[in-house]
């Protein structure tokens, strides 16, 4: 596997590819790989015979109190994970590739309405940050497809819609969320939990899918069911930020006449901020 750290390094190896006619595929993370990690890549392995996984701790999509400085950073761990999934080309760049004139000023990449929403409400600026990185990444790196966890769903979103507007040629791939065996959606955020907390953490999951049993047994009044989702993990130890029922398409809030819904939460337990979603299908039945 080649490891990249600057851009004339990576454009070395992208140049051989591109000559070769290479299928490129593009997995973004900020490091501290887990298995939903290693899902991306082993979904991008089947779809291109090159894959690009890149690594940085991207400070725009942080807010001032939140945890950029002590967000995880485990590279050579991280490297050798992905040594042994046969990842093809590791892009690990400093801050100052990425933002080589520095942050402020730095042009950023704003996709309206759906990033003002959800988690954009609680985090002012987060999806903007979120855009221009995942955009940088996508001109540096020219990938066919680029791949994505379905766990930060308002995410995918946002980027699907930024491609789509900025007519990006590149196809995005969202890859369904991977679970630890009681429910708890993996997150490199999961290990700021105590052990009593991880205890409790799988009750955001259950609470979507009790939301989800009111919905395909007839409830109607969604704000109803949002509050009591909210009560139940306030009694479970969490301090909710949101239960919401969306239209999956497009997060718009859903009402008696959609039928492809995402439910979305997130809450803080002690440290982490956590959240996940649930996709769901009413049928004419429900």
């Amino acid at each position: 596997m080649i490891l990249a750290e600057t851009r004339g390094q990576l454009e070395a190896s992208l140049e051989d590819w591109s000559a070769a006619g290479e299928r490129i595929a593009l997995v973004p993370t900020m490091g501290n790989l887990h298995e939903g990690h290693l899902r991306l890549v082993g979904e991008a392995q089947a779809l291109a015979s090159r894959v690009v996984v890149s690594i940085f701790v991207n400070p725009l999509q942080f807010g001032p109190q939140e945890d950029f400085a002590s967000y995880p950073r485990t590279l050579q761990a991280d490297r050798e994970l992905l040594q042994a999934q046969g990842a093809d080309l590791l892009f690990a760049p400093p801050v100052e590739q990425v933002y080589p004139q520095g942050q402020q000023g730095h042009t950023q990449v704003e996709v309206p309405d759906i990033s003002a929403q959800l988690c954009g409400a609680s985090r002012p600026g987060h999806f903007s940050g979120v855009a221009t990185v995942v955009c940088k990444l996508l001109n540096l790196v020219r990938p066919q497809l680029a791949l994505f966890g379905e766990k930060d769903y308002q995410q995918l979103l946002v980027i699907r819609r930024m491609v789509a507007d900025l007519a990006l040629p590149v196809q995005i791939i969202g890859v369904p969320t991977v679970r630890e065996a009681d429910g708890l959606a993996l997150s490199s955020r999961n290990r700021y939990l105590s052990t009593e907390q991880r205890q409790q953490a799988p009750r955001l999951y259950r609470t979507l899918c009790w939301l989800a049993e009111g919905l395909k047994a007839g409830a109607g009044d969604f704000a109803l069911l949002e509050q009591e989702a909210c009560a139940r993990l306030s009694q479970a130890g969490f301090q909710p930020d949101y239960v919401s029922i969306r239209r999956s398409q497009d997060l718009a809030p859903a009402g008696p006449q959609d039928h492809s819904l995402r439910l979305l939460a997130a809450a803080q337990l002690g440290q982490a901020r956590l959240i996940d979603n649930l996709g769901l299908v009413l049928t004419a039945e429900s």
